[in-house]
């Protein structure tokens, strides 16, 4: 099974760069996406968001809908945590049986609404539970806390670490964590995952940055924000940062048996 976990960065990219990623990458068995929009928030114009001001015009304001369409070949799970229209998204290669697919706020609730920052918005996980080769796996999808003062500890991340931790014990099947955690490599919230038992595959395969060229901040030390994890009973069969530059964020790519 391949997998890939990107950040869209809401499509800012260039929303012809984006899909023509997908359609590069059509033997990739599931996607797990993040930030993408269903329809604009035009009353946020202007607002803060993430640290910077929100434009809609850099946005792809329809991105569910555009890559619905061009991908066919896929099942699309949508699972917003701003409003309606903002979210994480699931691609799941038709004739691959999902057995079960649902979310989990994990930071604030559904329906918060954030003052100040919008970034600080309620997170959830996305999973599904999908049958291959005669085997079942739980994928799990996340883009974690923003709040604002960078990817270190807070009360609030290592709670978040927690409830993921305790879906996860829940589950009966191997499971693959992955997405935007914007967090450092060094902190509690992400050792809680190893300590619980987790492969931390961002480390495992010496990663040193999943940004890319278009991220605009330089320091080497905020030069991670995406992780995969994985259960012990997981063979990993390769692990690597895509090139392409689609995002500020680089594509993960796994490939599992």
């Amino acid at each position: 099974m391949k997998i890939v976990a990107l950040n869209t960065w809401g499509g800012r990219a260039g929303k012809d760069k984006l899909l023509e990623f997908f359609a590069r990458h059509k033997d990739v068995d599931v996607f797990c996406l993040q930030e993408i929009w269903a329809a604009p928030y035009e009353h946020l114009d202007g607002h803060m968001a993430g640290g910077r001001p929100m434009d809609h015009t850099q946005i792809m304001v329809y991105g569910l809908q555009d890559i619905t369409a061009a991908m066919p070949e896929y099942e699309v799970y949508f699972h917003p945590h701003h409003a309606d229209n903002y979210g994480l998204v699931l691609l799941v290669r038709r004739g691959l049986a999902v057995t079960n697919v649902g979310e989990l706020f994990v930071y604030k609730h559904k329906g918060h609404v954030p003052e100040g920052d919008i970034g600080n918005h309620a997170r959830n996980i996305q999973h599904a539970t999908i049958m291959h080769d005669g085997k079942q796996i739980t994928v799990v999808n996340f883009h974690g806390l923003w709040n604002g003062k960078g990817k270190g500890d807070s009360e609030d991340r290592l709670v978040q670490s927690d409830a993921i931790i305790n879906f996860l014990k829940g589950l009966t099947t191997p499971y693959v964590l992955c997405g935007d955690f914007n967090l450092l490599p060094d902190t509690k919230s992400i050792l809680k995952f190893e300590t619980f038992g987790a492969r931390n595959l961002i480390k495992e395969y010496g990663i040193t940055s999943t940004r890319t060229r278009l991220y605009d901040k330089y320091d080497k030390a905020e030069q991670f924000a995406d992780y995969a994890f994985v259960s012990n009973d997981v063979s990993v069969r390769g692990f690597s940062i895509l090139p392409d530059e689609v995002s500020d964020h680089a594509p993960l790519y796994l490939d599992i048996e």
